[in-house]
C-alpha cells in the first residue's frame, strides 16, 4: 500500500499543473455502484472493498470516505496510512479540502469517474479558496496498477420480449416523445442499466449485475450504441441494427457527444430511423428547429463527456428512463413473482439443509428447539463456514429455472460479522458458523424474468432475551412498513419512519435506508426512488407497479445483527375513502420464505401482528408447497404453524 501512495505521490508531483491532492472515487465512466475488476481503482489504492467509498490522497495524508454501512469493514481494512472519514458525522470531502488545503491547491480527479453533480458541487467549495478542480487527461491510478485486470469482452445478449415485456420501438417512441415535451434534440444515456433496459440488452461486464459496458445517444431521428464491437456478433448486431441503432465502438462516444453538440451526429450518420415516431403530422422540421437542448443526467452522465457540451443548450435533468425503468409493466411484475417464488423455494431448501447440518455437525437444539448447543466431536472435514454455508444457498438457487447467477456477493455472517451491515465473507478469514450466535444472511439471484434480494436472520440455539427483544422489534417495523397505506404523492422519505418507531421505542436504529427499488433482471439496486432518511428520498414519489424492499435492521457492533428484508411492489390500495381524490397505495409481498418464531417474543406483538405473521406464513405453505419434496415440505409446515400471543 505504501509503495502505491508513493508512486500516485511521484505522478502528482510531476503533473502539469502540480497536483495537491488527487480523488479517487469508486465509480467507473457510467457512475455504476458495482464495478467490474479493473474499474475497482478505489480499493487497489486503499484495500477497502466495500461498494461506496472516496479516497483522497494529498502530499502527506490518504483519507478514505464512507457511509455508515461501511464503518466497521472500513475501519478492519484500512491500514495504518489511511484515516477513515465516516460520512454524516466528519465534513465531507469538499468541506475538507477546502478547509485544509492551501489557497490556490489543485485537486485531480478523472473527469470519466466523477458525475456531473458531484464535480460541480466540489467546484462551488473550492471556489471559496481559489482552488481549482483538475480534470487528468489520463487515469494515474492506471498507471500505477501493474496488473489491473483487462476489459471484460463478454457478448452481448439480446433480452427477449416475453422477459422484457416492452419492444425497443415502444420504448424509443416514448422517449422520442420525451424528447420533444421538453425540447431537446437528443439525450445521452451513461448508466448502464438504462442502456441495457431501453434496447432490450443484457451481458455480464460487471460481476452481479446483467449489464455491457456501453453509452448510448438518442436524438429525434436516430439512435446510438457505443460498445466493444467484439462482444457483438452478428446475430445480435442484426438485431440491434432492426431497431434503428446503430452500433458504434465503445471510445467514439467522446467524438460523437461533440458531433452532437455541434448538431453534426445526424448529419454525420445520414440515418433518419425511427423519424415517424415523433413526426406522424409533418411538424418535424418545425419541431427541430425549437429542439435545440441535449438531455443529460447530472447524476450518472460523467463529466468528461458534459464538458464538450455547450452549458446554455443542456436540459440537466433526471433521466426519463430512470423513472420508466422502475414502473414495471405486467410481463415484469409477474416475472418477478415467479422469480420470488422460486428464489423462496431456495431459501427454504437452504434452511432445511442449514437446520439439519447445525445439529449433525454442532449438537445444535436446531431451527425449532431451544437450547445451548452441545459440545459435539466433529471432524475437521465436516466444519461449516459463513462460505462453504452461501456456497450451498448458491447451489440450491442453481438448480432453479432461469437462474442467471447472483444479484450480489451473499451476506453470510454470524456473530460479530452478521453486525457489519454489508460483510463480504473471504474463505481465508470467514468466521465458522456457531449454534449459540446469530446467523445473518441476506442475498439474492438474477433470473432472466426477475431479480431477487431477501434477508432472513436466524438462530440454531438459544437466543438471549435480548435478542429476541431486537429481533422483535426489526420485526415490528417490517411488518408495520409493509401495511402501510398512504396517498399517491407520498415519497419514500415521509415513511421510512415507521420502520423505525418500534426500535426507538428502545433507544435503538439502524444507520441504512429502508428500501430500494429492484431491476427486472437488472441491477439489485435500482433508483430513482427509495425509502430512507437520505434527503434523495424525497425526490421521487411512490408509484404503483414500482418494486422496493423493506429492510429494517439492528446491529449490536462486535455482537450480533438483525436484518428481515422481503420485496414489495406497490399497488393502489382499496380504501374507503379517497380523501382529496389523490387515490392511495400500499404493498404487495412477493418474497416467500418463514420468519423464525424462535427469535421472536411473542408477547411483544399485537393481534393485528400475530394475524399478519399467521397469514403471510400460511401464503409461504401454499405458494412454496409444489417446490417441496416430502421432508422439505414437513420442515416448511413446522416452520409457519399459526402461533398466538
Amino acid at each position: 500500500m505504501a509503495e502505491i501512495l508513493s508512486a500516485l505521490r511521484s505522478l502528482m508531483a510531476s503533473h502539469s499543473p502540480p497536483l495537491h491532492a488527487l480523488i479517487v472515487p469508486s465509480e467507473d465512466y457510467h457512475q455504476s455502484e458495482y464495478v467490474s475488476d479493473r474499474d475497482k481503482r478505489r480499493e487497489f489504492v486503499s484495500g477497502f472493498t466495500g461498494s461506496a467509498g472516496l479516497a483522497l490522497i494529498t502530499k502527506d495524508e490518504a483519507r478514505l470516505w464512507t457511509d455508515g454501512r461501511y464503518f466497521l469493514q472500513a475501519m478492519q481494512q484500512l491500514s495504518d496510512q489511511w484515516q477513515l472519514m465516516r460520512i454524516g458525522e466528519d465534513p465531507s470531502v469538499d468541506s475538507w479540502i477546502s478547509d485544509n488545503l492551501p489557497r490556490e491547491a489543485a485537486i485531480g480527479v478523472d473527469p470519466w469517474c466523477v458525475s456531473v453533480d458531484t464535480a460541480q458541487r466540489w467546484e462551488r467549495a473550492f471556489a471559496k479558496n481559489q482552488q481549482k478542480l483538475i480534470q487528468t487527461s489520463s487515469n494515474l491510478v492506471d498507471e500505477v496498477w501493474k496488473n489491473q485486470p483487462p476489459a471484460e469482452t463478454n457478448p452481448v445478449i439480446v433480452h427477449p420480449l416475453e422477459f422484457a415485456g416492452r419492444s425497443v420501438a415502444e420504448k424509443l417512441k416514448d422517449l422520442r416523445e420525451k424528447l420533444a415535451i421538453e425540447r431537446a434534440r437528443g439525450i445521452i444515456i451513461t448508466a448502464l442499466d438504462e442502456v441495457a433496459w431501453l434496447y432490450n440488452i443484457r451481458g455480464s461486464d460487471v460481476s452481479y449485475c446483467p449489464v455491457v459496458h456501453a453509452f448510448a445517444i438518442v436524438t429525434l431521428n436516430s439512435a446510438f450504441l457505443y460498445v466493444d464491437k467484439r462482444k457483438v456478433s452478428s446475430k445480435v448486431s442484426s438485431s440491434i441494427q432492426e431497431n434503428g441503432i446503430e452500433v458504434r465502438e465503445y471510445g467514439a462516444v467522446s467524438s460523437d457527444v461533440a458531433l452532437l453538440a455541434s448538431n453534426q451526429l445526424d448529419k454525420d450518420t445520414g440515418l433518419s430511423s425511427g423519424r415517424n415516431d415523433v413526426c406522424e403530422t409533418g411538424t418535424c422540421e418545425a419541431e427541430e428547429n425549437n429542439n435545440d437542448l441535449i438531455w443529460v443526467d447530472p447524476a450518472s452522465c460523467c463529466y468528461a463527456l458534459f464538458s464538450k457540451l455547450d452549458a446554455k443548450k443542456m436540459l440537466l435533468q433526471q433521466s426519463p428512463l430512470a423513472l420508466a425503468k422502475a414502473l414495471k409493466n405486467p410481463v415484469e411484475l409477474d416475472g418477478l413473482r415467479n422469480a420470488h417464488i422460486r428464489d423462496g423455494a431456495a431459501v427454504v431448501q437452504y434452511l432445511v439443509w442449514l437446520d439439519k447440518q447445525m445439529q449433525e455437525i454442532y449438537g445444535a437444539s436446531g431451527y425449532f428447539l431451544e437450547g445451548k448447543g452441545a459440545s459435539k466431536k466433529r471432524l475437521e472435514t465436516m466444519k461449516l463456514t459463513e462460505v462453504t454455508a452461501s456456497d450451498k444457498l448458491e447451489g440450491f438457487r442453481a438448480t432453479k429455472e432461469h437462474f442467471r447467477g447472483l444479484s450480489f456477493p451473499t451476506i453470510s455472517s454470524v456473530g460479530p460479522n452478521a453486525a457489519v451491515i454489508h460483510y463480504s465473507p473471504q474463505p481465508e478469514t470467514c468466521a465458522e458458523l456457531d449454534p449459540d450466535s446469530i446467523y445473518l444472511f441476506d442475498s439474492g439471484a438474477q433470473y432472466l424474468d426477475g431479480t431477487t434480494d431477501i434477508t432472513r436472520t436466524v438462530h440454531f440455539g438459544k437466543p438471549s432475551e435480548h435478542e429476541k427483544a431486537c429481533y422483535t422489534s426489526v420485526l415490528k417495523g417490517h411488518i408495520a412498513l409493509g401495511n402501510a397505506r398512504f396517498p399517491n404523492g407520498t415519497n419514500g422519505h415521509a415513511l421510512d419512519i415507521l420502520a423505525r418507531i418500534p426500535l426507538w421505542r428502545y433507544g435503538l436504529d439502524y444507520r441504512h435506508g429502508t428500501g430500494h427499488g429492484i431491476g427486472s433482471y437488472l441491477n439489485v439496486h435500482e433508483g430513482p426512488h427509495l425509502i430512507s432518511f437520505r434527503p434523495q428520498a424525497r425526490n421521487v414519489p411512490l408509484q404503483a407497479s414500482m418494486t422496493v424492499t423493506d429492510e429494517p435492521g439492528y446491529y449490536a457492533d462486535g455482537n450480533f445483527g438483525i436484518r428481515l428484508e422481503n420485496v414489495l411492489v406497490i399497488k393502489e390500495a382499496d380504501t374507503e375513502f379517497n380523501f382529496g381524490d389523490k387515490g392511495y397505495l400500499s404493498f404487495e409481498h412477493i418474497t416467500w420464505a418463514p420468519y423464525q418464531i424462535k427469535l421472536i417474543d411473542l408477547s411483544l406483538l399485537t393481534p393485528e401482528e400475530i394475524e399478519w405473521l399467521n397469514t403471510y406464513h400460511s401464503k409461504c405453505r401454499e405458494i412454496l408447497a409444489p417446490s417441496m419434496d416430502k421432508n422439505e415440505l414437513d420442515w416448511l409446515k413446522k416452520a409457519t404453524e399459526p402461533v398466538s400471543a
